[in-house]
């Protein structure tokens, strides 16, 4: 896909310089965070910024080597090679990304491994056939160390194959410009809905698989920039998506109605 419309991204940090050198010097780039610090638009911006092709794959628990790579199907009369979304962008140099792929089984992580090095080739056993990839091809995938800890992790041998950024919940500010420039609403709403948020956040006793990103807030700012009511925005928006605990929920609930 090649992205013509710049994807808006507040950045961070150094992250797009990092990117930059990271392609120039044809390392594989690991992307670190929880979900919802804004780890596929940084992608999508880099792509559009480097005029890349980029092919996004979600990984999950049943992504295979196969899915990836290609394999052979039926057409009319004819069984042929189909190439996968990473044949294809080892062949023709677009940016690939794998998003979470530590949800991936684990073949996927050993055919990538000749990719993520010196080597740079593509081994496809079924057709016995090894690809040098194109000059301009690059390998990013993103992890997300808090949910996966204790369930599926990376290896050392495999993470040490990748440059890496970490990416966190933006401060303050920077997330309050996000949301007014995603959602459109008005300042002083988009400043309530992250201080929602920065409280939530510090709710370590609550126990949640994750908190409170800011992609929730920025579908919040949606609702409430439609008419919705905020508090109920905030509810659908934000609380919900966070718990499925009956006490939590109401405790969840009974803060934000206090804040907005």
């Amino acid at each position: 896909m090649f992205i013509e419309q710049e994807p808006y991204y507040k950045p961070i940090g150094k992250e797009i310089e990092v990117f930059e050198h990271a392609f120039k010097n044809k390392l594989p780039l690991l992307l670190k965070g929880p979900t919802g610090t804004g780890k596929s638009r940084f992608v999508e911006h880099m792509a559009w910024r480097l005029k890349k092709d980029l092919i996004t794959v979600a990984c999950h628990e049943e992504t295979s080597s196969t899915d990836l790579i290609g394999r052979y199907i039926i057409r009319g009369a004819e069984t042929v090679w189909q190439d996968g979304p990473l044949t294809k962008a080892v062949k023709t140099g677009a940016i690939i990304y794998l998003d979470e792929i530590a949800e991936a089984r684990p073949d996927v992580i050993v055919a990538i491994h000749p990719l993520t090095d010196f080597r740079r080739n593509l081994y496809i056993d079924k057709l016995g056939k090894e690809i040098a990839a194109h000059p301009d091809f690059m390998f990013v995938a993103s992890f997300n160390p808090g949910y996966q800890k204790g369930f599926k992790e990376l290896k050392p041998s495999t993470r040490q194959r990748f440059v890496s950024l970490s990416f966190n919940h933006p401060l303050p500010q920077t997330e309050t410009e996000i949301i007014i420039s995603e959602s459109r609403i008005d300042a002083p709403t988009a400043r309530r809905l992250v201080k929602i948020a920065e409280k939530i956040r510090n709710l370590h006793e609550l126990g949640l698989a994750e908190t409170v990103s800011t992609r929730l807030l920025v579908d919040a700012g949606k609702l409430i920039y439609t008419g919705l009511n905020p508090r109920l925005a905030v509810q659908t928006a934000v609380v919900e998506p966070l718990t499925d605990e009956p006490d939590t929920l109401e405790a969840l609930k009974d803060l934000t109605d206090l804040m907005i």
